[in-house]
C-alpha cells in the first residue's frame, strides 16, 4: 500500500464509536472465592515464597515482579536456569482479563496457579502433593490456612484460591486517561488526546477495548485474536512472528493456529519487550508491527507517536506493596527431598 494511500484512508475512515471507559477501583470477585484479609496475606505470602518451587529458588514475584511492571523485563521466563518459551505478561490488572496464559488455556487466576505451579518452565514442582506437603510441614502455613478457609485445609484448591484472591488486588486505577474518561480534561495532553482518537480511528480498539485495554471478559475460552492477522509482512521474519502456532499447541485445533489473548495496554510503557516472544524491544516499533500484521496500515512517525503519547497515559496508581515475612521452619528442610529424590 503506497503512502499517500494510507494518508487517504486514514483521512477517510470513519471514527468507531467507543466507549472509553475508566479501570474501576475494585476488581470482578467470583462468588466461589470471596475476598478476606486472611485470605489474601495469605496468597501474598505465598506470591512471594520461593519454597513452592522445586528448587527453593524461584517464586511467582520472580516473574511478576510488583515492584515493576508485574512482569521480568525478559524476552521470555527463566526459571532454574531453564529458557521459557514465551514472554512474561504483566500480573498488574489481569483480574481483568478473561484469558491467561498467552494462548488462554486458563479462565481464571485460580486456574493459572495451578498451571503454574507444576509447569516445568515455572514453579517445576513436581506433583500437587509435592505443594501440599511443602507447606504442610510449615507450621506458619497450618495456621494461616486455618485463619483463611472454612475447612482450614491445605489443599490443592485452596492454594489457587489464596494466591489468586492476592493477585485480585493488583489494580493500578486512577491513570491520566481513567481522569480524562471521568471528566478532568486537562488529565491528558494535546497530544495523547490527538492519539487517543486516532487509536479508535484506524480499529485499534476493535481488540484493545473495555476498560483494561484486553477485551471484554467472556466466559469460556475467554477474548482472543489471531497475531499476526495479516501474514506477509517482514515483520513476520525479522520477529520470527509466526514460529509459535500460539492457542494451537494446547488445543490441536487448526482454526486456533497463531490465535493468542489479546494483552491489556495497561502499564504498556513499562512492560518492554512486546509480543508472545518478546521480540520487540521498543513500543514504538510495537505500534508499528500491530498497525502493519492487524491493520494492514502503515503509519506515519507522527502518528506512531501520538498513538505512543496515548499509551503512555495508561499508567495508574500503583498500590504500595510491602514484603511478607514468610513462615519460619526450624530444625530441618522441606526442600531436600524434592531436590534429590524426586525429580
Amino acid at each position: 500500500m503506497k503512502y499517500y494511500t494510507v494518508l487517504i484512508l486514514l483521512f477517510t475512515l470513519p471514527v468507531m464509536a467507543v466507549q472509553w471507559e475508566a479501570l474501576p477501583t475494585t476488581p470482578p470477585i467470583p462468588t466461589t472465592n470471596p475476598q478476606t484479609e486472611a485470605k489474601i496475606e495469605l496468597g501474598k505470602t505465598l506470591f512471594f515464597d520461593p519454597r513452592i518451587s522445586r528448587t527453593g529458588t524461584i517464586s511467582c514475584n520472580s516473574c511478576h515482579n510488583i515492584l515493576l511492571g508485574g512482569d521480568d523485563g525478559r524476552s521470555v521466563s527463566i526459571a532454574d536456569g531453564k529458557l521459557g518459551k514465551r514472554n512474561t505478561p504483566t500480573i498488574w490488572n489481569s483480574a481483568f482479563i478473561s484469558a491467561l496464559f498467552w494462548d488462554g488455556k486458563a479462565n481464571s487466576f485460580e486456574e493459572h496457579a495451578k498451571y503454574s505451579l507444576v509447569d516445568s518452565t515455572k514453579m517445576d514442582m513436581v506433583n500437587w502433593q509435592s505443594v501440599i506437603d511443602r507447606l504442610q510441614a510449615i507450621p506458619g502455613y497450618r495456621t494461616m490456612f486455618v485463619a483463611s478457609f472454612t475447612n482450614g485445609k491445605i489443599t490443592v484448591n485452596n492454594i489457587a484460591k489464596a494466591i489468586a484472591t492476592y493477585e485480585r488486588t493488583l489494580i493500578t486505577p486512577n491513570s491520566p486517561y481513567d481522569r480524562y474518561v471521568i471528566g478532568d480534561k486537562k488529565a491528558l495532553t494535546e497530544q495523547q488526546i490527538i492519539g487517543m482518537k486516532l487509536f479508535a480511528k484506524i480499529g485499534c480498539s476493535s481488540c484493545h477495548s473495555k476498560p483494561n485495554f484486553s477485551g471484554p471478559q467472556l466466559l469460556g475460552e475467554g477474548w482472543l485474536k489471531k497475531f499476526p492477522k495479516i501474514i506477509g509482512s517482514d515483520y513476520d521474519t525479522q520477529y520470527n512472528l509466526l514460529a509459535d502456532t500460539g492457542r494451537y499447541q494446547f488445543t490441536n485445533r487448526e482454526s486456533d493456529k497463531h490465535l493468542w489473548r489479546v494483552p491489556t495496554l495497561r502499564n504498556i510503557t513499562l512492560t518492554a519487550p512486546y509480543f508472545h516472544n518478546g521480540s520487540v524491544a521498543t513500543l514504538t516499533e510495537a505500534v508499528l508491527i500491530m498497525a502493519k500484521t492487524q491493520l494492514e496500515i502503515e503509519l506515519t512517525p507522527n502518528q506512531v507517536q501520538n498513538i505512543v503519547a496515548f499509551l503512555n497515559s495508561l499508567t495508574g496508581e500503583f498500590p504500595e506493596q510491602t514484603m511478607p515475612s514468610l513462615p519460619k521452619v526450624l530444625g530441618i528442610s522441606v526442600l531436600t527431598n524434592d531436590i534429590y529424590g524426586n525429580k
